[in-house]
């Protein structure tokens, strides 16, 4: 059965001087948007990319745990931060991701071959198939 998940946008004005609201059709968050916070950065008003970001951090760590599950070493907890890049007048670059975890039964070596392939099997990374996509680090923690 497929999902599908909604959310709207209302702009008003130009792009430079205009702004808008992103409402998530759940209820649980409605957001504001402008074009400034989007070229040059804002701690107060998000962006596409940093709602790109934390679903592609959101699946990463979804996909994360079902492939840690599947090797019989599931996580405790993991921790993803997903960094993504926009340029003006280019588009979204790329998506850094960095996760940390602790799982038993797992050395470093086998984690990180799990993390890389979560990091390339995630529907948001096949989504994202235009952009470079990277695993900053995968730590695992004691």
């Amino acid at each position: 059965m497929a999902v599908h998940s909604k959310a709207s946008t209302t702009w008003k004005g130009g792009l430079a001087d205009g702004s808008g609201t992103t409402a998530l059709a759940s209820g649980v968050a409605t957001v504001g948007v402008n074009w400034k916070a989007r070229a040059e950065g804002s701690a107060d008003t998000t962006t596409p990319e940093e709602l790109l970001a934390a679903a592609h951090a959101s699946c990463y760590s979804m996909a994360l745990s079902h492939a840690l599950g599947e090797n019989g070493t599931p996580p405790t907890q993991i921790d993803v931060t997903a960094e993504v890049t926009f340029v003006p007048g280019e588009g979204v670059r790329s998506s850094v991701l960095t996760v940390s975890a602790t799982v038993e039964g797992i050395d470093q070596v086998k984690f990180g071959e799990i993390a890389e392939d979560a990091k390339d099997n995630c529907p948001i990374s096949k989504a994202l198939g235009g952009v470079h996509l990277s695993l900053e680090s995968a730590t695992l923690l004691d």
